[in-house]
């Protein structure tokens, strides 16, 4: 979104003030230095360093084409940077936010011309870098911003701050606001199904913390709202998805897949969406016994019951990895991002229960479950009997007892299809 004249006025008259006092905890500046038709700085590296620095702190921006350096008669240049080398600049910014930085950063870039010491117009790029929701590292390095420079975190630093950004915190992680977003994303109708009583819309939706505050005291989505409460939810958290493929035979094989789907929006519509499916894709086996008897694979109970706990306890702050849903000739595998919570443990699940994600269990219990056959009124049930429930209508379909693995940092289920007997 492009900014009106008013905006940008105000905007280069905070660049030129800042330029005026120097670098802090909030502005970095760059020189742009150009030999023939090579940029020779700033570095790939170098830029990651810094932005990776802002995202794991407050946030900040960095300009190209000022110096950081303070000239004679204590005035910082204005170099700018040459009109034919902006698209190259810009490129190099992306590949560093892509190549240099683990996980992946986005970061927004503006072209703005502000004057130098003679009052010449000159081209710099503005590159906005948020708060991050999740801690980066650039060049395998963990960085934060002190004062006017970035520093290599201490391992004590490094630990409080992956608690803080990770669902072990008093603020829980589905909790945190989502940087850039506004109660404008907040689908009207999503938003509207989780409102009770007579107080103001606006009220409940800071009660039900689908709207918070930020650090900087915006009104922000949390993370639990995007996920219940827009259709978007792949826009800010690009991992927010159920990945669903179906296999002709017992194995993956890119080359034998029956039907595929990236299953988006809010996670109601992604249990169900993946539950149809499942639905469309299972086979019917029939008994030899007397009187035809239609055995489906699956218990369509079970998978529900799997769906929701997958979506409800998955940890949405490890990036790259979405829950992916597979359905092969023998059995359906559903994996989950994130290792088990607390002192949680694979053999525990039917006996105990940890959430991972209290706001977004809280909110699909008031979300009702419509169209289809599974004995549930509302999608999250809180007495913990999820799994119970998976365990035994799968072993009274198929006569064998689904398993649930750690595979890494992702917990797996398996169910087993019933065959004809």
């Amino acid at each position: 979104m492009g900014i009106n004249s008013m905006d940008r006025e105000k905007l280069v008259r905070e660049l030129l003030y800042q330029i005026r006092l120097g670098e802090d905890s909030s502005y970095e500046f760059k020189q742009v230095v150009i030999r023939g038709s090579k940029i020779e700085g700033p570095r790939q590296d170098s830029l990651a360093d810094e932005m990776s620095a802002f995202a794991n702190t407050k946030g900040g921006y960095i300009l190209l084409g000022v110096e950081d350096k303070v000239k004679d008669g204590g005035v910082r240049e204005v170099a700018g940077v040459p009109l034919d080398m902006i698209d190259a600049i810009q490129s190099r910014v992306t590949q560093a936010c892509q190549d240099n930085i683990v996980p992946p950063l986005n970061v927004h870039t503006r072209l703005v011309e502000i004057p130098d010491g003679e009052g010449n117009q000159k081209p710099v790029i503005y590159i906005d870098v948020d708060k991050s929701l999740f801690v980066h590292t650039s060049g395998g390095k963990y960085y934060h911003r002190v004062n006017e420079s970035k520093k290599e975190m201490s391992p004590d630093y490094l630990a409080r701050l992956m608690m803080q950004r990770s669902q072990a915190r008093m603020i829980w992680f589905d909790e945190q606001a989502v940087p850039r977003t506004t109660e404008d994303d907040l689908d009207k109708g999503l938003a509207e199904r989780f409102l009770r009583g007579d107080q103001p819309a606006g009220l409940q939706l800071q009660k039900l913390k689908l709207v918070v505050q930020d650090d900087d005291d915006n009104t922000r989505l949390s993370i639990a709202g995007v996920l219940m409460a827009t259709d978007r939810a792949h826009e800010w958290l690009p991992d927010a998805f159920i990945q669903a493929v179906c296999y002709s035979g017992d194995n993956r094989d890119a080359n034998d897949q029956l039907d595929a789907q990236d299953i988006t929006g809010s996670l109601d519509r992604q249990i169900m969406q993946a539950l149809a499916f499942v639905e469309r894709n299972m086979k019917t086996a029939a008994t030899k016994t007397i009187g035809r008897h239609d055995i489906p694979q699956y218990s369509l109970k079970a998978v529900f019951e799997a769906l929701v706990n997958a979506v409800a306890h998955r940890d949405y702050a490890v990036h790259g990895s979405k829950i992916r849903l597979h359905i092969f000739s023998d059995r359906l595998v559903i994996s989950s991002p994130g290792a088990l919570v607390n002192t949680l443990e694979v053999g525990d699940l039917e006996l105990r229960q940890a959430t991972r994600n209290q706001l977004v269990a809280t909110l699909l219990a008031r979300c009702p479950v419509n169209g289809t056959d599974v004995e549930r009124a509302m999608m999250m049930d809180k007495r913990g009997e999820g799994v119970p429930v998976i365990i035994h209508e799968s072993e009274k379909l198929s006569g064998k007892t689904p398993e649930y693995t750690m595979v890494g940092e992702e917990l797996q289920l398996t169910i087993y299809a019933a065959t004809k007997s």
